[in-house]
């Protein structure tokens, strides 16, 4: 029954009574954070935020749902139907609130030149198209966003990416000279329904420095410890041979100045200058007391 009336309303079958009644497709980007998404009702969880605190006073009240930020009969001509400084409300009463000019709205932290994932998430899902923009190089994020701001062709155009999880999963290359913060400006218009649905996510870039910084630091690879205890790390022709490998093990195992052990050699040295101080010894003793017998 839906889709025969979404389909009737495309071809402009229905009387207007019934195209005023509320759309079948709703949604708005959850990632990166839209400004409906963070302040509005039924979104995420930055409501307490200043912005979104200034943004619903500005508003006179509480907004729409998050994902009712859809402005009908647009049929792609969205300069015509929103006008200069309000482009975060679609030119909508309910949302003023997010025209505000403040550079301190939930935002998501990006980097230049890689590629953006973006969950836009669908309540009501639906066939459409979505036109991605994002804000020129020098944007002034305290001054309301209008469509000179972004560049006269969008990011992309991506008709009906796959849905999962309940959100349109797509992506979008961001260009390597965007630095600051800037706003990611998505239009759905629906394919099924009269409406198009408008957005803004804000985006801070890394600078310059911090990507530098993050940037991977080629290591210089340790020199062999000089420590006797230490294993070299790399071997000579010479040290690869049997002997070598056992020398080294033995180091390893008893380190120099250890005097705890000694070698099978200096034993035998050792016990050989004992022997023969011994039979020293008692030569001179004997020859010592044949002398003495001698004399008496």
């Amino acid at each position: 029954m839906i889709r025969r009336l979404a389909a009737a309303a495309a071809a402009g079958l229905l009387p207007p009574m019934l195209l005023a009644l509320p759309a079948f497709a709703h949604g708005a980007p959850t990632s990166p954070i839209s400004r409906t998404a963070a302040c509005a009702a039924g979104g995420g969880t930055a409501t307490g935020t200043a912005a979104c605190k200034a943004a619903r006073a500005a508003n006179g009240g509480p907004f729409g749902t998050f994902d009712n930020l859809r402005v009908p009969n647009v049929n792609g001509n969205d300069r015509k139907a929103v006008p200069d400084g309000k482009l975060c409300s679609g030119g909508l009463a309910d949302f003023k609130g997010l025209d505000l000019a403040r550079a301190d709205f939930p935002s998501t932290s990006v980097t230049a030149g890689k590629t953006l994932p973006i969950k836009y998430r669908a309540t009501q899902p639906h066939a459409g198209s979505f036109r991605i923009y994002l804000t020129k190089q020098g944007f002034d994020p305290k001054q309301k966003l209008t469509w000179d701001d972004l560049a006269s062709k969008p990011l992309a155009e991506i008709k009906d990416p796959p849905l999962k999880d309940g959100s349109y999963q797509m992506s979008v290359k961001l260009p390597s000279d965007r630095t600051g913060r800037q706003i990611l400006y998505i239009v759905w218009q629906t394919s099924s329904t009269v409406d198009t649905y408008y957005s803004c996510s804000d985006l801070v870039f890394a600078s310059a420095a911090v990507r530098k910084s993050a940037a991977p630091v080629a290591t210089k690879k340790a020199a062999p410890s000089k420590s006797p205890s230490a294993a070299p790390t790399t071997k000579t022709a010479a040290e690869t041979t049997p002997a070598a490998a056992e020398q080294t093990t033995q180091q390893a195992i008893t380190p120099v100045g250890d005097q705890s052990k000694v070698t099978l050699g200096h034993g035998i040295v050792a016990g050989a200058l004992v022997v023969g101080g011994g039979f020293l010894a008692y030569a001179l003793i004997g020859g010592f007391l044949r002398r003495r017998r001698e004399n008496r």
